[in-house]
């Protein structure tokens, strides 16, 4: 029975491997050369290739291909905050100059996140270089000023102050710069390349394509008449058929999308170079060129193609022996790594995974194109003569207003005024939100946003999908660590070990006071870090005696039974960090002030894989430990992180962070180097993570809202170099964490309400999930997290609240948001914890379970408290002239031009019909994939067991919850919520 300790468990190999990257999944870069008929060389260049295996002609075995982590990178609808959070509403605008002489314009909103009653600051600060966005938390008792918040985006000094600007236009101009982002639809070239052709005059003379080039066609999209068509048109001509009579369109995750086709395009007999057609497809960031012809024929090479323009090229070739599609991407050099990474080979023969694969890392792509110097370049001139353009136009106007309300420029955010102003301000609010609202709805119905459509596919599993694992949990957790399945906790009633659906078993009493603790299984030892100042220590324990004592039942240890298990020289210390690879020696540094101790353990594989040596071995550890050296510091460190060496000799490393610097230090001569000064006044330090790329060490460094990816290289002389390298990168989280954690591909950040997820080889934004009172309790190999659910008890007055609120009305003056938490009628808080699979993270699966410390569960089939799979009801995609039809009507609505309003239970039947007519497949509708249907108040998703669904509408998470409170006790929002216009 206990023989299963002593091995290294599949959770802990995984989280060892956690933290191991590497960017040769996207491709490496090369020199592409092409030549003529006759071998001249015509072109040359440097392209990145990604081919998803070593060569182009390595044979595969097709088969079909999973995988989680193909997602849209930087998604419109976690971005666009001024459009998703500030059009509509009644919110603050700033304008002022930096130190610099550069203005700026700083947006700041109070909002409720995501219907989720979670109170929060949105702010936006608009520059020259860009937008900067943060949240930041509100109180209700401290108030918050326009200083303070520029002061977090670390803009401290000003060459004018900061003013507010009161008229309702300034809305219209500040959309105009959100949208220099980059536009929401897209528009990619389609090239047909025949087998052979090496050149591209000879690819665009090609006059039709083949059959399954065709059928290619028509799984990207539907065969549209550009004549009178009034979607997204891509530059097309839809009047006098000057550029084709029909186009290739389809609509994906709220995206617009028109394929510039070769052959759909007027070609020329006289104009051999035929520039019609590259007048279009040149002039394309992104190309998908389609080639016949066997594997072993001649390649395409970009090189082949004469546009400064085109940075992607996406190789599709098509096999008809096994009905698969194979995928090759070339990118500029230039242009930053974008994924989803190939898989390996790069077969698919499921061709709805291959178009949802081939359309994500096309529109990602193009994302990453605007980023390279030639555009970003282009967009920094823009913004910056926007910007200034429209500071003259504001400066004057702002010396013309009202003293009284200019005053208001260092002011509270949401600020109270005299009673002579109120009524004034009452009028100018109500005409704010008016044309914010009327904003809204044209930027809507003119497809300039994906608000329209839903922007997630309702069914799809997500690899950071928690699941339920303690309902109700009283306690107040100080920290924890997996052991095997089952979860150790130090809360403030003991140390509790709970397993999934198992009552939980007290293993140590609330006189020992664990602060921080590591279970290493391959070790057989418990690390814990007990009580606080003075008397804190550093106690070890055998995991084996410790089950032990859960197995007989004895008498339930206190602090007192723990003398002999305290480690000498550690009285007093503040913090503690251990190697992440301890296969050959397990490495404990103690921080105790500014004194580091560095404590090892030899780690005997022969002897630990033996269980008699273990039984007949001491029940307390600490003799196995030595004291190595002391190293002293400057200050007292606040993180602190173990790096280790190539060699594991003499190289080690530590990472301290202290005042405004992370350190690296040296285990054998406690020499310390600068890797990282921060620049700002105030610094909260949250973690520096130990990631090896390829097998070489980096660091992850995290404060405020910045995380810095830093190469360490060996040491070299006495010295690790430190320079600044082309692999270092950083970027910036929306809301300051206060934990983060690395699961390759993915980087997650834990704030108070929320899991921010990134992917960690480009810091793009790939999901924001809203999660109440949120408290990260462990992430060693599976990710254990303790929120807060407010069970519903009655879904109709929930949702009725909801939908109130959904739809801004014109507010009274200085009207504040209300969010009430848990004092709502029907509503009873609890506490629930969940876990996030690693497995599921780092895309492994697990191929035996983990081994339980606790005794086998007993599993009991039961009928009435059994999870019962949803029915599926797919929402439809309206089309945009019932969205338009939909819109006129709210408008008029909205400005009061309508005598009486067309009666609820019409307008449902009318959307009924709506809904009947886009279900048939016959009505020559616009095929979208699932993940393209738009929101629907019917929708009752689909998920599965425990699982908590992280896209899913706010009504459902309502009946969810009145069905089955202990599966669905809340929903990770991640659609456009009530910001949208209420169109019922």
């Amino acid at each position: 029975l206990m023989k299963c300790f002593y091995s290294s468990s599949v959770s802990e190999d995984l989280g060892c491997r956690r933290g191991e990257f590497s960017r040769k999944h996207y491709g490496s870069v090369e020199l592409l050369i092409s030549s003529d008929a006759d071998g001249a060389i015509q072109r040359a260049g440097r392209f990145r290739v990604e081919n998803g295996s070593s060569g182009e002609n390595t044979d595969y075995a097709p088969g079909t291909w999973h995988r989680t982590d193909v997602h849209l990178e930087n998604p419109e609808y976690h971005t666009r905050w001024y459009f998703k959070y500030f059009l509509g509403k009644v919110h603050q605008n700033y304008i002022g100059t930096d130190a610099e002489k550069n203005p700026f314009f700083l947006s700041v909103v109070l909002s409720d996140q995501n219907n989720q009653r979670i109170p929060q600051y949105h702010s936006i600060l608009w520059r020259k270089t860009g937008t900067q966005k943060i949240c930041l938390p509100y109180s209700p008792t401290k108030t918050l000023s326009v200083k303070s918040i520029l002061s977090a985006m670390s803009l401290d000094k000003f060459e004018k102050s900061p003013r507010e600007i009161f008229q309702p236009e300034i809305q219209k101009d500040l959309l105009v710069l959100e949208e220099q982002e980059g536009s929401v639809n897209f528009k990619f070239g389609v090239l047909y390349a025949k087998d052979g052709q090496l050149t591209d005059d000879e690819m665009f003379s090609n006059e039709t394509g083949s059959e399954s080039f065709q059928r290619f066609l028509h799984l990207l999209g539907d065969t549209i008449t550009l004549k009178g068509w009034s979607g997204y048109r891509g530059g097309l001509d839809t009047k006098n058929d000057t550029t084709g009579t029909c186009s290739v369109y389809t609509v994906f995750q709220g995206h617009e999308i028109m394929f510039h086709v070769s052959t759909m395009l007027p070609y020329s007999r006289e104009n051999k170079q035929q520039v019609e057609r590259k007048r279009h497809i040149g002039n394309d960031i992104v190309t998908i060129i389609f080639q016949e012809g066997e594997e072993f024929s001649p390649a395409f090479k970009p090189s082949m193609i004469r546009s400064h323009f085109t940075h992607i090229f996406a190789l599709v070739r098509y096999n008809k022996q096994n009905d698969s599609y194979r995928l090759k991407i070339f990118s500029e050099e230039s242009v930053p790594l974008f994924g989803p990474p190939l898989p390996s080979p790069p077969v698919f023969t499921n061709h709805q995974e291959f178009r949802d694969f081939v359309l994500v890392k096309l529109i990602n792509g193009e994302k990453a194109t605007l980023e390279t110097p030639t555009f970003s370049q282009k967009r920094q001139r823009t913004l910056d003569m926007l910007i200034r353009s429209l500071y003259q136009d504001m400066m004057p106007d702002l010396h013309k207003g009202n003293n009284m309300l200019n005053r208001r420029s260092f002011s509270d955010v949401l600020p109270e005024s005299p009673k002579s102003t109120r009524k004034r301000e009452e009028a100018r609010q109500a005409e704010f939100v008016r044309l914010g609202q009327a904003l809204k709805l044209k930027t809507t119905v003119k497809g300039d946003t994906t608000a329209n459509l839903a922007t997630t596919s309702f069914c799809k599993k997500e690899p950071w999908e928690s699941q339920s694992f303690c309902s109700n949990f009283p306690h107040e957790v100080v920290c924890a660590d997996s052991w095997g399945q089952s979860l150790l906790v130090s809360t403030d009633a003991g140390i509790l070990l709970i397993d999934d659906g198992q009552p939980s078993v007290q293993v140590f009493d609330k006189t020992l006071q664990i602060k921080q603790m590591n279970v290493l299984e391959a070790l057989d030892l418990l690390i814990a870090r007990t009580d606080k100042g003075k008397d804190s220590r550093i106690l070890v324990f055998r995991l084996t005696a410790v089950q032990k004592d859960i197995e007989t039942k004895k008498t339930i240890r206190s602090k007192y039974d723990c003398r002999e298990n305290k480690l000498e020289r550690t009285k007093g210390c503040h913090l503690y960090a251990i190697n992440t690879h301890h296969g050959s020696e397990l490495r404990i540094v103690v921080a105790i002030r500014n004194k580091l101790l560095l404590i090892t353990k030899k780690y005997n594989s022969h002897n630990a894989s033996t269980s008699t040596s273990l039984l007949s071995s001491p029940e307390s550890p600490v003799e196995e430990f030595q004291y190595i050296r002391e190293i002293c510091l400057s200050d007292p460190p606040v993180v602190m992180t173990l790096v280790d060496g190539p060699t594991g000799d003499s190289d080690n490393m530590i990472c301290v962070a202290y005042r405004h610097q992370f350190d690296l230090v040296n285990e054998s001569t406690g020499e310390s180097y600068r890797l990282h000064h921060v620049e700002t006044n105030r610094v909260n330090f949250v973690a520096a993570i130990d990631v090896y790329e390829d097998g070489e060490a980096g660091l992850l460094l995290c404060y405020n809202y910045i995380c810095q990816y830093r190469k360490v290289y060996p040491f070299s002389g006495g010295s690790p170099l430190v320079q600044p390298s082309a692999y270092d990168f950083h970027f910036s989280w929306n809301q300051v964490p206060y934990a983060v954690v690395c699961a390759f591909p993915y980087v997650l950040a834990f704030t108070t309400d929320s899991i921010e997820i990134r992917l960690v080889v480009n810091g793009n934004l790939v999901h924001t999930a809203v999660v109440p009172e949120l408290q990260l309790v462990a992430s060693r190999s599976d990710i254990y997290f303790k929120a807060t659910a407010a069970v519903s008890g009655s879904c109709d007055s929930n949702s009725k609240e909801m939908s109130s609120r959904s739809s801004p009305q014109t507010p009274t003056a200085y009207e504040k948001p209300e969010f009430p938490l848990s004092s709502l009628e029907g509503e009873v808080p609890c506490k629930n914890l969940y876990k996030i699979p690693l497995s599921n993270l780092v895309g492994r699966s697990i191929e035996r379970p983990l081994k339980s410390p606790l005794a086998p569960k007993v599993i009991t089939t039961t009928t009435s408290s059994g999870i019962t799979s949803l029915p599926v009801m797919h929402s439809l995609s309206l089309s945009r002239m019932e969205i338009k039809e939909i819109a006129s009507r709210t408008r008029k609505e909205l400005l009061g031009l309508l005598d009486e309003p067309i009666p609820k239970t019409e307008s449902a039947q009318k959307l009924k019909k709506v809904s009947r007519r886009q279900s048939d497949p016959r009505k020559g509708a616009i095929r979208s994939s699932s993940s393209d249907r738009i929101i629907s108040s019917s929708f009752e998703g689909c998920s599965e067991g425990r699982h908590l669904s992280t896209s899913s509408d706010p009504d459902t998470s309502a009946n969810r919850e009145e069905s089955s409170p202990s599966s669905y006790p809340f929903q990770l929002i991640s659609l456009y919520d009530e910001d949208i216009i209420d169109l019922k």
